[in-house]
């Protein structure tokens, strides 16, 4: 099959349009606009002079739980947790009582509430609206933390009701997950079409399940419209060797468009959970939580190394960076670290020298700056640090842990951009990046060469030379995944 697009401009090229040729799944030809290359057979798009450029990755994302999470109730920016609970009145009482499928709610910050959030606030909101038996579980922003009604504990086999935190909210939000599964294919469609409007062609997965498995079986199913990194955790990391599989290999039955992922760690908490894990003790004179011992981590990535995975290993605090950036100069293994939202100075540079990449959430920094300056107080200069990052070296992807935030690269680009998305002040504006930065760890190719990937968005305004308000809502006119045309606004 052969695309002509024609008449467009490169994003960062010089200003007179160009036709792009795509066949096979790659780009064949870039030629000056109006060379008359189209063959009978080709199907060509006039693009009137719009901006092309790769397409969009999200290096970061949980697919699955993001797709369930677009019909889920709404918690977000609630001052206490009064107010997250009369949310969940006005959901439970546009249902018919008697549902028994989980009630699920997402986004709250308890680190911004002055109140403390019960399980009986949710077991009496549950009877008042005719759904006393019926089980409520709200997400935290983070996802490391889980608001749990007394029937939702006993049915998810929680230690206990009200808020529950790190593994034991894995746990729980795996379960309803699972829970969910029977709509997982009609969800995770919607998800893919909204991924491709705003120009994504790739989507690093991280989603708690094996996902090398789960995408070879989406798809032969149609689910097929983004490139998939299937990332795997160490409970799949033994299944996936056992199968042959390593970081970077191509999934049978996939047409090319998954590969094997690297293995995802979590090395310690989150910021709004206060589990952060910090080299400066917090205001209860604890510092966080890590979820290994030095050894242990060392241990588990030396293991990795051996059976060819690269390692993408959350650390959020800055001792957890620290330890991160230990254990993969002691074991030689290779990868990433996710999140990397407070880092300290001497640790810089380490980045570039190890080879190893930072693959940060910028829309995080406007979510949580708030929290930031509440539990890092004196300590912001480092946190959310894209400037540093960037001028020590250290090679950034951007993501956005949906559903921590939107799968939406635009965000995280003007996020990192412009350090503000409304009319406050910038936040900690000294390490803010420039545009070009930014768009460089949000595409999936360093540009469109010939015989690159045919994976490409076109946009109606050049991102270069966009405000605050026009990136985060840079309309999209075409996206292009593998020579298919995936989302179209023409």
């Amino acid at each position: 099959m052969t695309l002509v697009l024609r008449s467009v401009r490169l994003v960062g090229g010089q200003d007179a349009p160009v036709d792009v040729v795509l066949e096979d799944g790659r780009i064949a030809r870039v030629v000056p606009a109006g060379a008359d290359i189209a063959g009978a057979s080709a199907e060509v798009l006039d693009l009137d002079g719009r901006w092309a450029m790769p397409g969009l990755a999200d290096n970061h994302a949980h697919f699955t739980t993001w797709a369930h999470h677009l019909a889920r109730a709404d918690v977000s920016g609630t001052p206490e947790p009064e107010a997250a609970v009369e949310r969940v009145r006005q959901g439970l009482a546009a249902q018919a009582p008697g549902e028994t499928l989980t009630f699920v709610g997402r986004g709250f910050q308890d680190a911004l509430w002055t109140r403390e959030a019960t399980a009986r606030m949710l077991d009496d909101v549950a009877k008042e609206t005719g759904h006393t038996d019926r089980p409520i579980v709200l997400y935290a922003h983070d996802l490391h933390t889980v608001w749990l009604s007394s029937a939702a504990a006993a049915r998810f086999g929680a230690p206990r009701a009200g808020l529950v935190r790190e593994a034991a909210a894995f746990a729980v939000e795996k379960l309803v997950d699972a829970e969910a599964a029977g709509s997982d294919d009609a969800v995770v469609a919607g998800a893919l079409q909204a991924a491709a409007a705003r120009g994504v062609t790739r989507v690093s997965d991280m989603q708690m399940a094996d996902n090398p498995l789960v995408w070879a079986s989406r798809v032969p199913r149609g689910l097929d419209s983004v490139r998939v990194i299937a990332n795997v955790y160490l409970e799949h990391l033994g299944i996936a060797a056992a199968r042959g599989q390593r970081t970077g290999d191509a999934v049978p039955g996939t047409d090319g468009l998954v590969t094997v992922g690297s293995l995802k760690l979590i090395s310690d908490g989150a910021l709004n959970s206060g589990t952060a894990l910090c080299h400066d003790a917090d205001r209860d004179g604890g510092h966080g939580h890590a979820e290994y011992t030095e050894s242990e981590l060392r241990a588990i990535l030396s293991d990795a190394h051996a059976k060819g995975f690269a390692i993408a290993l959350h650390a959020i605090g800055d001792l957890a960076v620290t330890r991160a950036l230990d254990a993969f100069e002691a074991t030689g293994a290779g990868g990433t670290i996710e999140h990397a939202q407070m880092v300290a100075d001497a640790d810089l540079p380490r980045f570039a020298a190890l080879g190893i990449g930072a693959a940060v959430h910028p829309e995080h920094l406007l979510d949580d700056r708030d929290v930031t300056d509440r539990l890092w107080a004196g300590r912001t200069r480092r946190a959310f640090a894209y400037r540093a990052l960037a001028e020590a070296g250290a090679r950034l992807t951007f993501g956005s842990d949906a559903p921590v935030a939107p799968l939406d690269p635009w965000l995280a680009i003007a996020a990192a951009v412009f350090r503000t998305r409304d009319d406050r002040e910038p936040w900690e504006p000294s390490n803010a990046v420039d545009v070009q930065t930014a768009l460089a760890a949000s595409w999936t190719a360093p540009g469109l060469a010939e015989g690159g990937a045919a994976d490409l968005v076109v946009m109606d305004a050049d991102p270069l030379a966009a405000g605050m308000a026009a990136m985060r809502q840079m309309p999209v006119a075409l996206t292009v995944c593998a020579g298919r045309v995936t989302h179209q606004a023409l």
